[in-house]
């Protein structure tokens, strides 16, 4: 399917109120595996891969306005209008980058270790730059991609990197991902190119409710940061769960779809 300049592989399933699910950056339609089906047994549930992600073609523009103008097209193609965004990770900014842009919000906006605000420090001023030298090097996407087709060690970095433990079949998944260098190279792209100062900025105006669901393991994106959002956002609703990490729908999808249906049930 193509839409706003490029190919897109979409998933999807089910029928009645449409939810979009947008995975983070690095994953594909396949961290939604075990949680979507949950979801479509309730509502028309739309999950795609993101521009340079797994399937989809590259984006060409993969700043976080151009990542939400690709998507606002790929709904447009697809004649809907969803009435909640499920996004985790970079997903959730990009679906309230959707909201900022479209000015025809949804319902709700769900959070899954929602990264909705800058990074905090150094880190915000390096984490870009280093993604940026990163890409300029041809070899780079490839030399990730070598590393983790012969260093092995998929569930190490995973649960360093996010706090979460998934499954044999889920760890399978993103080794088969991260073994191809274009789904490499895509991610990096868009690391390379992630500025959030001016949606972090605009969320007070988004006037669309959210619900941010954060694992208090979570190592990717600390658990302040939805509660930073709730002190900026009146109209949010923070839900802690002890116990799991950043891939926290992997980890427990039963226990997200009923948070996520319960909270449409009221919002749709």
């Amino acid at each position: 399917m193509s839409a706003g300049g490029l190919n897109w592989h979409v998933q999807d399933m089910g029928s009645g109120p449409v939810l979009l699910l947008l995975h983070g950056t690095g994953a594909s339609t396949h961290s939604f595996r075990h949680l979507a089906p949950l979801l479509a047994r309730h509502a028309r549930v739309i999950v795609p891969d993101l521009p340079g992600h797994a399937f989809s073609g590259s984006a060409p523009d993969p700043t976080l306005e151009g990542m939400g103008a690709a998507l606002i097209a790929l709904m447009r193609m697809l004649d809907v209008r969803p009435e909640m965004i499920v996004g985790h990770s970079a997903g959730a900014a990009i679906g309230a980058q959707m909201l900022r842009a479209s000015g025809d919000g949804a319902r709700l906006l769900v959070g899954l270790g929602s990264a909705l605000l800058p990074f905090p420090g150094a880190t915000g001023a390096l984490f870009p730059t280093f993604a940026r030298m990163m890409f300029a090097n041809p070899f780079a996407p490839e030399m990730v991609a070598a590393s983790t087709r012969y260093g092995g060690g998929m569930g190490g970095f995973l649960q360093s990197s996010t706090g979460s433990r998934i499954d044999v079949q889920g760890l399978k998944l993103y080794d088969r991902l991260f073994r191809h260098s274009g789904h490499v190279s895509g991610a990096m792209r868009m690391m390379a190119h992630w500025e959030q100062e001016a949606l972090s900025r605009h969320l007070p105006l988004l006037g669309t409710p959210m619900l941010l669901i954060h694992g208090d393991r979570d190592a990717a994106v600390p658990v302040d940061v939805p509660l930073e959002v709730k002190a900026l956002v009146p109209d949010t609703v923070v839900e802690i769960v002890p116990g799991l990490g950043h891939l926290i729908h992997e980890e427990d999808p039963r226990m997200i779809a009923e948070r996520v249906l319960r909270a449409m049930a009221v919002a749709v």
